[in-house]
Formats: C-alpha cells, structure tokens, sequence
C-alpha cells in the first residue's frame, strides 16, 4: 500500500492477511483465529451476502462472538455498509433502526431476537447460514467514497441520528494510530466497546492494520479489567475512563497490577488527573493518552500524551487530561465567544443519514454561517466548549444539553420524548445527578419508578432509561417562562 493510498477499510485488513497469514487475528474468549481463518469466514459472509444481494447494508446484530467480526469484516468483504445493531437493544429501537438504516439484511447471532427483522421482510442471516469460503477469491471492490458504516447516536429531536462514515474518513485516521502505537504482530489490543460506539473501529482496523491480535473480553473480564489485561498479556488498552472508577472501586487497581500495558487510552468522557494518575500506577510500564471525538469526525481527533514525569503534568483548570493537539492532517478553530471547538478535514463526514439533520451542525467556509448543504471544506460544529490552556486543549463542557453516560452521547431530549409518547406524563426534564445517574423530573400522573423503567425498557436502551424519578406538580420556570433545567436538578 503506497503512502499515498485511501485504503478501504476491509483493505487494512487484507493486505495484513497476506503479510502474516498465520498471526493470530482474533481471541475469543477460548477461542483464537489466525488471520487466514478469519479471513476465510469473511469470505464465505461475503459470498452469502452477495448471494442476496449486492453492496448489501447489513445490521449486525452480533456482540462479541467471532460471527460479530468475521460479520463486519464479511460485510465490508462483500462492498457492503455495515450497520451495528446491539443485541441488548430492546425489539423496538432496534426496528427503528432497521427502518432508518434502510437494511438489505440482518446478520445475527444465533441467540439474538431478529423478530423485528422477520416483521419487516428482512432476510436474516445466522451462523449456521455461513461457511467459511477461499480468501483468495475476489472481493467486491470499494472505493474510498463508499459508506463503510452508519452509527446512530442520540438525537435531540427522539429521534436517533444516522452517522455515514466513509472508507475514506477512515483512511488517515488508521495510519496514524498504528504508527503512533507501534501496533505490529506480537501486540494484543483490548476490545472494550461495543460495536455501536465508534472506538470500537480503533480496536478492529488499528489492530488489524498492524498485524495484532484483537483480544475480545468475556462479560465478567469486563467487569474485571485489571484481571482481564493481565491473564490476557494485553499490550494496549482503550476504553472509557469510567472503567478506572470502576476498578477503583472493586479495589483491583493496585500498583504494578498490569505491567504487560505498553499503552493506556481514554476517550469517550473526561478524564480527571486523578484517575489517569491510579491508571498510571497500576500500568507502570504504559504510556497514558487522552482522546478526543465525536463520532462525525471518524473516532477521534485529538490526543494528549501524559509525561513519564508526574511532575511535569500539566494543571488544568477543571482538573482533567487535556484532549491535546488536533492530528497533524485536520484543521480546528475556536469559535471567539463561546470557545466551541469546529473541525474540518478527511475524518469528517459529508453529513448525516437524514439530510434534515444537518441544519445548525455545519458553517460555511467562506461566510461562516451556518449551511445545510455542507461542501468538503465547511467546519463542523462539534457543540464541546474547548479552551486552549498553555498550548493544550481542554474539554471544558458542552454547550446544548447532551451528556455522556460510560462515554456514551445522550440527548436528554430523546428520553423526554419516549416518557411523553410512551409513558403519558406531561411533561418532563432529564438531568444527570450524582455519580453520573439519570435523573428524570416530571409532571401529570403519578407514576411507579418500576413502571416508568419497564415502559422505557421497551423502546430505549439500557444506558438511557434513568435510575431516578422525581414527581412534580409543575415544572420550575425561569424569568423567561422557560423550564428551569438548574432548579430541575436541584429537586
């Protein structure tokens, strides 16, 4: 591959595949795979699909089993979208997304519910639907301009958003990573996200690209990650930082616990100076990184690398890492009043699934005003208030309404539809209360927590239903006559 190439996605992969056809690819749980098994199984995925129909869009309806990766990679074999559905996700949301993913198929697990599939007159295809196929045969051919992947955040209407991204938003993206993390044969990458949340593409195709092994954690080693680095040997991690306060908490984090790890990074939320300092003793051999970014502009865009000397660590003004330095091939700006950081260059994407989503989230490049027709060159408005703090760039908050839970985008906004739609309460306001729990305040009938938690099980996923209800007359209002978001969180 010459520098100068915009590889597809499946082409990191492949050329890896010829390279080192015998390293291993994939570790799932007991089970490991070298590179010319699993691509192999990725070929007889493709076949199947192409069977069906071709350039497929598929929902993937598989986590963490090696159908879940052979899937993807089967998917993309076969000049196809992939599409990630979460098998945990209730039948409903999961429909949703079917309809607004425009899907050919559903690729599943064997145990997982594709009834809402079956309704829709969505083929559906399962393990036993898949027999591993020569990778020597030709894959259908990609080009860089191909949608490789749609995710669908939260959105603020109640409605989730489609996330287009293409090969070649990824393209530079997955160069840099490997070369900065020296990821090479011999390396074994963590797999803590789930296939809907973007970081999980660096855990693949930065592995893949260089020729590691990606190591796939059962339910409890996620529950366990100091156990799961160390009896697995990993030499890079990556997650959210809550997983620090989590093992902080069980008190596994203890100094020199994990000394395979050659790197540490954390994305998805803020991460404070005094977990990457617990992080940082118990990996004491492993180089600490913060990243940064939504998932418009392919993964992340930024990164902060701590100092090996804990004294030259930077102090910051709200005490977390800073998210650093944009990558050296995009541009960034700071809008002058509110600090909102916008990005433009090859991560970022054309717009979003729905075109009526793109009003408010793209400025002209030449008037700077806003524009629903984004061209190649106009900013992306990523709503994240940034501060430059001593040549370092600092998440300093958001500025509408959006939170993250366990580094996951939630607009409150979609959860106060579904109780209004799904639940009958009047009226209603989502907060995050304390240790990062969703609060909703709300009015009209009085309702049971444990009724409002099954109605909204039903139709949103389990990160988003909220641990807390709080029952109100009326809702405070400000100066304005506006809901008091403040005084709501105060109750």
């Amino acid at each position: 591959m010459t520098a100068d190439a915009v590889p597809t996605l499946y082409q990191w992969f492949a050329e890896t595949a010829v390279r080192v056809p015998d390293a291993t690819a994939l570790a799932v749980g007991p089970n490991s795979f070298s590179y010319r098994e699993l691509s192999a199984t990725a070929a007889g995925v493709a076949r199947r699909l192409r069977e069906l129909t071709p350039r497929p869009r598929v929902g993937l309806l598989a986590s963490r089993t090696p159908l879940a990766y052979a899937g993807y990679l089967g998917v993309l074999r076969a000049g196809g979208t992939v599409v990630p559905l979460n098998p945990e996700y209730p039948a409903g949301r999961n429909r949703m997304l079917a309809e607004r993913g425009g899907l050919d198929v559903v690729l599943a697990d064997m145990e997982a519910d594709v009834a809402f599939a079956s309704a829709a007159g969505i083929p559906v295809l399962g393990p036993e639907d898949v027999d591993a196929a020569d990778p020597a045969e030709p894959p259908t051919d990609a080009c860089p301009d191909d949608v490789a992947y749609i995710l669908f955040t939260s959105g603020s209407t109640g409605v989730p958003k489609g996330v287009p991204i293409r090969h070649r938003n990824a393209a530079e993206f997955v160069r840099l990573h490997v070369d900065r993390y020296d990821v090479r044969p011999g390396c074994r990458l963590s797999q803590t996200f789930g296939l809907t949340f973007d970081p999980s593409v660096f855990d693949m195709f930065v592995a893949w690209a260089g020729g590691a092994t990606l190591v796939v954690p059962t339910r409890e080693e996620l529950l366990d990650p100091v156990t799961y680095v160390a009896d697995r040997a990993l030499t890079h991690w990556y997650s959210v930082p809550s997983i620090i306060s989590m093992a902080r908490s069980a008190g596994t984090l203890i100094p020199g616990s994990m000394p395979s790890l050659r790197w540490s990074l954390f994305a998805g939320e803020q991460l404070t100076l005094d977990h990457a300092a617990a992080w940082a003793d118990a990996a004491v051999n492993s180089t600490v990184e913060n990243l940064y970014g939504p998932t418009e502009l392919t993964v992340t865009v930024t990164t902060y690398r701590l100092p090996p000397d804990r004294g030259s660590w930077p102090v910051t003004s709200n005490g977390t890492v800073p998210i650093g330095r944009i990558h050296p091939h995009l541009e960034h700006r700071l809008e002058s009043e509110t600090g909102e950081l916008q990005v433009r260059g090859p991560q970022r994407f054309a717009g979003y699934l729905d075109p009526a989503d793109d009003a408010g989230h793209f400025l002209d490049p030449r008037t700077g005003l806003p524009t629903a027709t984004p061209g190649p060159d106009a900013w992306y408005r990523t709503g994240d208030r940034v501060g430059d703090e001593q040549g370092q760039l600092v998440h300093l908050g958001r500025l509408d309404q959006q939170v993250k839970v366990l580094g996951q985008r939630i607009e409150p906004g979609e959860i106060e539809a579904a109780l209004r739609t799904r639940c009958g309460v009047d009226d209603a306001v989502v907060l995050v209360g304390d240790a990062d729990r969703l609060v909703a305040v709300y009015t009209g009938a009085e309702r049971t927590p444990a009724e409002l938690r099954a109605q909204l099980r039903a139709h949103l996923p389990a990160h988003m239903v909220p641990r807390r209800f709080v029952h109100r007359t009326d809702l405070p209002l400000n100066a304005n006559g506006k809901v008091d978001r403040l005084a709501c969180g105060r109750l």
